[in-house]
């Protein structure tokens, strides 16, 4: 009997075969610059090295630490040396993803010009780039962000802007994308960032089993807020707005319209909306919504509350309007949301 012909290799099977063998192992790079904030460093390198321990194959990340010095020794904010794999100019070989982790303080930043030289052809090579926190003004610094819309920790925003004005920065985000830069706000904000990155690389169900993993939810979305209304309101309680955003928080079952809170403030409604958005940064109508939906998220985490009741007791005056509400700034509905991260079980 004749044994049948081989099937000849085709183009189309040598490019299915190389995409197989890029997914199977992305080549990762966290670059720290001195004196780099350890959990930059080590958040999505969490979030990456678990998404390599959830998968049953081969892993999908292999993940290096740069140093952007000479020394593999980079000193942490923490007075630390943070130990890396190697320096940049002992890297060598094709990149998948560059992230630039932050540092502490911009006057104590260091690292020579020649890491920039690298650090240029290094994203321009890659298939997707960023940074965490403040690893956005390195980018900047390399004109990696010109053109770009990007954020950074809120901290550091104004200076991002005034030193680098062909930046376009949106302080307010938890990461933003533009194309294939990928900037995140401050610390916690690179782990939300790596979760969006395992989930664009893996599927969604790959990325919760991370964050689940890591007790974190899945994704704050990316227009998410880095500021917490009720932190804004207690760093305005010595303005003129501030017996009204103290009273706000007890009172969020109430019908609140500018016109009763400009009563409250002994303001007309319409100098109360221009003094709120001047101070706040935002309408009356949107801090009142942040405000129900993160005291809703924490009731729904901390109480074994109905559905029904907190969405009265927080304001939203039913269910479907909190689940609207969820959905649409969360990108979750509150059962999800109470099945990940609730202790007691939905009623």
């Amino acid at each position: 009997m004749s044994r049948p012909n081989p099937r000849r290799l085709t183009r189309q099977d040598t490019d299915r075969n190389s995409r197989s063998a890029v997914k199977s192992a992305r080549r990762v790079l966290i670059v720290a610059v001195p004196p780099v904030r350890t959990l930059d460093v080590f958040g999505p390198l969490e979030v990456f090295g678990d998404a390599n321990r959830s998968l049953s194959g081969e892993p999908a990340y292999e993940v290096s630490v740069i140093s952007a010095g000479t020394d593999r020794d980079v000193l942490g904010h923490l007075g630390l040396p943070v130990r890396t794999d190697q320096t940049f100019g002992e890297q060598c070989g094709p990149i998948d993803t560059l992230l630039v982790a932050g540092y502490d303080g911009v006057s104590k930043v260091r690292y020579e010009r020649q890491f920039l030289d690298w650090l240029k052809k290094s994203c321009a090579s890659s298939r997707r780039f960023g940074s965490v926190c403040t690893g956005a003004l390195v980018l900047a610094e390399a004109g990696l962000l010109d053109g770009r819309r990007a954020t950074t920790h809120w901290n550091w925003c104004e200076e991002l802007a005034r030193d680098y004005p062909r930046v376009t920065v949106d302080p307010s985000p938890v990461y933003v994308r533009d194309g294939n830069c990928y900037t995140s706000a401050g610390v916690t904000a690179g782990i939300d960032l790596a979760l969006a990155l395992v989930e664009e690389d893996l599927g969604r169900a790959a990325a919760l089993k991370v964050a689940r993993m890591m007790v974190v939810f899945l994704q704050r979305p990316g227009g998410q807020s880095q500021f917490s209304a009720t932190l804004m309101a207690q760093s305005s309680e010595k303005r003129p707005l501030g017996d009204v955003l103290s009273w706000l928080p007890d009172n969020l079952q109430r019908k609140l319209s500018v016109e009763s809170l400009a009563r409250r403030a002994a303001m007309s409604p319409r100098n109360f909306a221009r003094l709120f958005q001047q101070e706040m940064g935002k309408t009356p109508a949107r801090y009142i919504e942040d405000l129900r939906l993160e005291t809703a998220r924490r009731q729904i985490e901390s109480t074994a509350m109905t559905l029904k009741e907190i969405a009265l007791s927080c304001g939203f005056t039913s269910i479907e309007i909190l689940r609207r509400a969820f959905v649409r700034r969360l990108g979750v509905t509150p059962h999800r949301y109470r099945a990940s991260f609730g202790c007691a079980r939905v009623r």
